[in-house]
C-alpha cells in the first residue's frame, strides 16, 4: 500500500483534520506502543499500520 492511499483511507475514516491528529497523538498497543507516525517512521508497512488502525478503532469491514 502506498502512503498516499494510506493517508486517503485515514482521511476518509477520521476526516481530513482529525486523521493527522489521531496519527500523531494516539498510542496503540497494536503498533507496539507507538503512534501511527512513529510506526511508519520505524519502517512499518503502511498496510500493516492501516490494519492495526482498523482493529484499534473498529473500522467497518467494507471500509478496510
Amino acid at each position: 500500500m502506498r502512503l498516499t492511499v494510506f493517508w486517503q483511507l485515514m482521511s476518509n475514516h477520521f476526516g481530513k483534520g482529525y486523521a493527522d491528529t489521531f496519527a500523531r497523538d494516539h498510542v496503540m498497543s497494536e503498533l507496539g506502543g507507538r503512534t501511527v507516525h512513529e510506526a511508519l517512521d520505524a519502517g512499518w508497512e503502511a498496510k500493516d499500520v492501516w490494519r492495526a488502525v482498523c482493529t484499534a478503532v473498529n473500522v467497518p469491514y467494507e471500509k478496510r
